[in-house]
């Protein structure tokens, strides 16, 4: 794959892709040791959301070079989810997919049945609306399972504290832990935040990410018609809720805002934002069309965010940093799309080009790439763990957020120390539970009023 190929651009899109892809690593072809407590070697793994999402992180792990895994149970609050991904899953990686009908859970007490059927080492996948982080990764923590789940990981203070507190635990059980923010694993990235670091720009005072586009995923619903449970139609359209996804904010714009603060080497400190409804017609989600958030560094650097739903637009989708000797491309185009380069000057021009990111072909999917790094720490009994820099990206997209949905500025404590809790009890949900967010007598959901509603953010 050179540098000029279109990147893959979601799980979804690698999904497709996967049947034709050949796993590589930097470790592949190396005898590794035998320190999985399976007599086979075997890592066994466990799915929890079988979504899109879900079901492309289970294609990367059977995908992985450094020795053998098997994907042995499935959990999901949706019967025909869970059968479709099986289906898919099962069609291209028949020899690793061993999941029989009674390894296949529906409900929301799944994520234990399925995380019962490994034993420690083994690795368990979350790829639920970001409610259920805290509960799933509990219960890995204390089973002392490898996790890889999917970002954001919180959308609000209370489960931002707790999901740190288990991030710690993690780390002292010598747990392996990956976040899907695979701009991290982006070889190009980490050539281009070695390079930032090691001055070549000079220092950073301002960066900018775009993530303009027409409606995705599910950040549009109409009216709930009122059938069957609204909570499982509200996980559904996850993008819809706050509660769910953190909304479209941090479910789309947190590779950017991670990879800018990755090559700034710092989390900002606070931030001040705008953005409206403009063009929602009837549909009764909790997003904004339009986000314009400034976060600031405690050096008065400044990261300028822009993401937009708005179709007839001009699709922009990239990022920037600039530095008092020179500025760099950091993705091109995409969450993390190759080539990242450097320059002199504040132009990106080819004439002042001091660099551009090379990627060997076997290392070009950074999807990839994060499933290799996690199997070979296992593989190696190396550290490896990613929990509490999930959290803390998913909590700085939470502060652009609930900055532009105030009104107010707000800072990084101020957004981790917050009593405000989405979701509360969602380990205690059934499939008889509410909704943690109820509509009105007129089928409307609350929404941001900034500047009219600033305690709560609707």
């Amino acid at each position: 794959m050179s540098e000029t190929t279109k990147p893959v651009s979601s799980r979804r899109e690698f999904l497709k892709h996967s049947g034709r892809i050949t796993a590589a690593t930097t470790l592949a072809g190396v005898a590794v040791p035998h320190v999985h407590a399976a007599e086979d070697n075997t890592i066994r793994v466990a799915l929890i959301g079988c979504g899109g999402r879900g079901t492309g992180a289970a294609a990367n792990a059977l995908a992985v070079a450094q020795g053998p895994v098997k994907l042995v149970a499935m959990a999901d609050v949706f019967e025909n989810r869970l059968q479709n991904s099986y289906n898919s899953l099962s069609s291209k990686f028949a020899a690793q997919v061993d999941v029989p009908e009674e390894r296949r859970f529906v409900g929301f007490d799944g994520h234990r049945n399925a995380m019962d059927c490994l034993k420690p080492g083994d690795i368990a996948i979350f790829a639920s609306p970001l409610a259920f982080r805290w509960v799933h990764f509990g219960y890995a923590v204390e089973k002392g399972l490898n996790v890889f789940m999917e970002k954001p990981l919180t959308s609000d203070g209370p489960t931002s504290r707790r999901m740190l507190e288990l991030a710690d635990k993690s780390v002292a059980k010598n747990l392996k832990v990956g976040v899907g923010l695979m701009s991290r694993h982006s070889r190009a990235l980490e050539d281009l935040h070695k390079r930032i670091q090691d001055g070549e720009i000079g220092d950073i005072t301002t960066m900018r990410g775009y993530r303009m586009s027409g409606g995705v995923g599910s950040a549009f619903s109409g009216k709930w018609n009122g059938q069957g449970s609204e909570l499982l139609w509200q996980i559904q359209r996850f993008h819809s809720f706050i509660w769910a996804s953190g909304g479209c904010y941090n479910d789309f714009y947190i590779h950017i805002v991670d990879h800018c603060c990755w090559m700034k080497d710092a989390w900002p400190i606070k931030a001040q934002a705008l953005g409206g409804r403009h063009y929602r017609g009837e549909s009764v989600d909790q997003n904004f069309d339009a986000y314009s958030a400034e976060y600031i560094f405690a050096d008065g650097a400044r990261l300028i965010m822009d993401g937009r739903c708005m179709a007839g637009c001009t699709p922009i989708y990239s990022s920037f940093a600039h530095g008092t000797k020179g500025s760099a491309v950091i993705s091109k185009s995409g969450d993390c799309g190759r080539p990242s380069s450097t320059y002199k000057g504040q132009n990106p021009d080819r004439a002042n080009m001091i660099w551009q990111s090379e990627t060997a072909a076997d290392q070009g999917n950074p999807y990839q790439n994060e499933w290799n790094d996690l199997v070979a720490a296992i593989r190696a009994d190396e550290p490896f763990n990613e929990a509490k820099r999930g959290v803390e990206a998913s909590l700085v997209s939470s502060l652009g957020r609930k900055a532009a949905h105030t009104g107010k500025e707000t800072t990084l404590d101020e957004m981790l120390n917050s009593e405000e809790e989405y979701a509360p009890g969602a380990d205690q949900w059934t499939m008889d539970s509410p909704a943690p967010l109820q509509a009105g007598p007129n089928g409307l959901y609350p929404v941001p009023q900034p500047g009219l509603v600033t305690k709560r953010e609707y």
